[in-house]
C-alpha cells in the first residue's frame, strides 16, 4: 500500500496536526539506478545527435560508444554508491558488424565490463532462437562458428565467459516445461533496501520475430505478470518495484538533446500507457524501450497514481539517471526523480573506459578487412524514406536484388520478390564512411548494416489470391487467414512490404477490413495476377515463416531455400555496376472518391 503524507503522519504516531511537516523529517535513502535500452551492439559510436529539433548538423554532439558509456556511469556511480545498472532489452540483435560478425559475444562482454546488472529480454534477444540466448547468459563457443571464442586475440576470457548480469523475462514461459525461460524477477540489497526488478519482453515478439527463433515459447501479458509478482516480492521483504519492460511509446517530437525529458502528448495510444494503466499501485517506477525513444513521463497506474516511465533512446546516445528516495521507516518510496542525459563524447569531465575501448578495438582490428571491403557503387543516396503509398528507393532495390537471386531456373523460378520493411535498417549514404573508401562507394559494413539479420532467401509458389491476401495482411484490421493465438487486431499499424520491379498495385485505405487492395490492380510484367494461377514468390525466411505477421505466406508450397540476403545484395551490386535509387514507383496509392 503506497501511504500519503496524512498516512504516514499517523503511522508514526504522529498527530494530524502539524502531520505534513513531521513527514518532511522522515528519514530517508537514495539510490540511483542507471538506465538504458535498445543498445543494439552498438560499441563504437552511432554518430551525432542534434542540440535541439531545428539545430544545424554543425553544432551536433558526438555521442556513445560503450567506453564512454562506462565512464558516464562510473562518475554516477561516484555520485552514489548505492547504484544498479540496468537495461531494458535488445542489447543485442541487429547489431554492427564488430559485434554481430563474433555470434555479439563482444557486446555481452564488454557490458560486463560496463557493469550492467539486470536486462529485460527484448524481441532482438530472439533473433537467434532460445538455445543462442542461453549461450550469451551462460556462455561458452558457438558451436559451429570459428568466429566466435576469440578471447585469446582480444583481452578476453576462453572460452566466452557469457553474462555476468542477469537476463530476465517474467512473461516468457517455455510451454513444454511451463516454466520461465529466465528468471521473472531478481531482488537486490541496495542502501539497505531490499528493490525488486521484474523484467518483461513485449508480448508481440511472435509477432516480430523469425517464428523458429520463439518455437515453444509463450509471451504473457506483460500487466498481468507484473501484478501477479507482486504479492511474491512484497513476501519476500521487497520496499521497491521496478519494472524493466522492452515496450514503449513515442512523442510527437524531433529526437534531440533539448527533448530527451519531454512528455509531448503523454504517450497517447501507445503500448506502455495501455500496460501503465493497469499496473499494481506497488510498482514505482517504470522503465521502458523498443520504440528507440527517449522520453520522460509521468503516467496514471491502476489506482490513479502518476508514477515515472522512462525511456533513453537508442544504441548508447542516452542514459537515465534516477533517484529512488525511500524511508528507512517503512520502506515506502517518497519520490523518483529521472533526468535522462547525453552520453556526450566532447564532455572534458568524463573519462571513458579504456580497458573497454582496447577489448573494441581488438575485436574492430579482426573485423575491419572484411568490414572495409567494397562491393559495389551508388549513383547517389539510397534511403528507406517512403512515398504516401510505403514504398522506399532502398526497398526497391533490395527486393530487386532478391528477385535477381532466384529468377533463374533452379535457384527458384521467382517472377516477384517481397521485403519487409522493418528488416531495412539503415540507408546507403553517399558520402565516403570513415573506411575511406570513396564517394559513392559501398564496404560490406554499410551494406550489413542495412541487412544485418543474416536471413536467408525463400522462393515458394502462391496463388494468385494468396498474393492479394498477402498485400491485404499489410493493413491494420485484416486478419483473415491468421492463426489461432494470432493478435485479433492485426497489425499494430501498416506495415507495407517492399516489391520487386516488374510487380505493381494500387492501395486505398476503404474503412473496411481486408478491402484495401484492388485486385484488378495486381500485376506482374503489365499483367494482371490471376487468382487461381501460380506464382513463385521470393521472401526471406523470416517472412516465409509467418513474420511481421504475414502468415499466408506460411501456406506457401515447394519451398526452396537460397543465398543470405546480404549475399545476394552484394551479386545485384556486382552484376550491375554502378546501383541509382529505386523510383519508388510501383506500389501507388488510388485516389479517395470525390465527394
Amino acid at each position: 500500500m503506497k501511504l500519503n503524507k496524512l498516512a504516514i503522519g499517523i503511522a508514526l504516531g504522529l498527530g494530524t496536526l502539524g502531520a505534513a511537516n513531521a513527514v518532511t523529517t522522515i528519514p530517508t535513502t537514495t539510490i540511483k539506478i542507471v538506465a538504458f535500452n535498445d543498445f543494439h551492439g552498438q560499441l563504437e559510436s552511432p554518430g551525432t545527435f542534434r542540440q535541439t529539433p531545428t539545430s544545424a548538423a554543425s553544432t551536433n554532439i558526438p555521442v556513445g560508444g560503450v567506453d564512454w558509456m562506462a565512464g558516464y556511469i562510473n562518475d554516477l556511480k561516484n555520485q552514489n554508491p548505492s547504484t544498479v545498472v540496468v537495461s531494458a532489452g535488445d542489447i543485442i540483435g541487429a547489431t554492427p558488424l564488430v559485434s554481430a560478425l563474433f555470434h555479439d559475444e563482444p557486446t555481452i562482454e564488454t557490458m560486463n565490463r560496463l557493469g550492467l546488472e539486470f536486462n529485460a529480454v527484448g524481441n532482438h534477444e530472439f533473433d537467434e532462437g532460445k538455445t543462442e540466448l542461453k549461450r550469451m547468459q551462460n556462455g561458452g563457443c558457438h558451436p559451429t562458428d570459428p568466429n566466435s571464442c576469440q578471447g585469446a586475440s582480444v583481452g578476453t576470457p576462453v572460452p566466452f565467459e557469457g553474462a555476468d548480469f542477469k537476463f530476465l523475462a517474467a512473461n516468457v514461459v517455455e510451454t513444454a516445461s511451463g516454466k520461465t525461460l529466465f528468471p521473472q524477477y531478481a531482488i537486490k540489497v541496495v542502501g539497505g533496501v531490499r528493490v525488486g526488478f521484474i523484467g518483461m519482453t513485449l508480448k508481440e515478439t511472435p509477432t516480430i520475430v523469425t517464428p523458429t527463433g520463439v518455437a515453444g515459447l509463450e509471451f504473457k501479458d506483460e500487466a498481468a505478470t507484473v501484478n501477479a509478482l507482486i504479492p511474491k516480492l512484497r513476501a519476500r521483504g521487497v520496499e521497491a518495484v521496478v519494472v524493466l519492460i522492452h515496450q514503449g511509446g513515442t512523442i510527437p517530437v524531433t529526437q534531440s538533446a533539448s527533448t530527451i525529458n519531454n512528455c509531448d502528448g503523454g504517450l497517447n495510444g501507445s503500448p506502455i500507457k495501455s500496460i501503465v494503466n493497469q499496473l499494481d499501485d506497488e510498482v514505482d517506477l517504470v522503465i521502458s524501450g523498443h520504440t528507440h525513444q527517449a522520453y520522460n513521463c509521468q503516467i496514471a497506474n491502476k489506482a490513479g497514481r502518476l508514477i515515472s516511465v522512462t525511456s533513453a533512446n537508442s544504441q548508447g546516445r542516452v542514459l537515465t539517471d534516477i533517484d529512488v528516495a525511500i524511508s528507512t521507516v517503512n520502506g515506502e518510496v517518497s519520490s523518483v526523480s529521472a533526468e535522462n542525459i547525453v552520453v556526450d563524447r566532447s564532455n572534458t569531465a568524463i573519462t571513458p573506459n579504456a580497458a573497454i575501448k582496447t577489448i573494441v578495438d581488438n575485436y574492430k582490428a579482426l573485423s575491419t578487412p572484411i568490414a572495409n571491403r567494397v562491393i559495389g557503387s551508388i549513383s547517389a543516396a539510397i534511403t528507406r524514406t517512403a512515398t504516401s503509398a510505403g514504398e522506399s528507393a532502398l526497398g526497391d532495390v533490395i527486393a530487386d536484388a532478391q528477385l535477381l537471386a532466384t529468377q533463374n531456373v533452379g535457384f527458384g523460378e521467382a517472377v516477384v520478390s517481397f521485403m519487409n520493411p522493418g528488416g531495412i535498417r539503415a540507408d546507403l549514404t553517399f558520402p565516403s564512411s570513415t573506411a575511406n573508401e570513396g564517394d559513392g562507394k559501398v564496404t560490406y559494413a554499410e551494406a550489413f548494416t542495412v541487412q544485418p539479420f543474416g536471413n536467408t532467401l525463400v522462393t515458394l509458389t502462391l496463388t494468385g489470391a494468396q498474393i492479394h491476401t498477402l498485400l491485404e495482411q499489410q493493413f491494420t484490421g485484416c486478419t483473415v487467414g491468421y492463426p489461432a493465438g494470432a493478435p485479433v487486431a492485426g497489425q499494430a499499424s501498416n506495415r507495407i512490404m517492399q516489391v520487386s520491379n516488374g510487380f505493381s498495385y494500387e492501395w486505398r485505405e476503404k474503412g473496411t477490413a481486408c478491402d484495401n487492395v484492388d485486385p484488378a490492380s495486381i500485376t506482374i510484367n503489365g499483367v494482371v495476377v490471376d487468382p487461381a494461377a501460380s506464382y513463385r514468390v521470393t521472401v526471406n525466411n523470416f517472412m516465409a515463416d509467418g513474420g511481421d505477421q504475414y502468415y499466408v505466406l506460411t501456406q506457401g508450397t515447394n519451398r526452396l531455400g537460397g543465398a543470405l540476403d546480404l549475399d545476394a545484395l552484394e551479386n545485384y551490386f556486382t552484376v550491375n555496376g554502378t546501383v541509382a535509387p529505386g523510383l519508388r514507383n510501383r506500389i501507388l496509392q488510388a485516389p479517395a472518391p470525390a465527394l
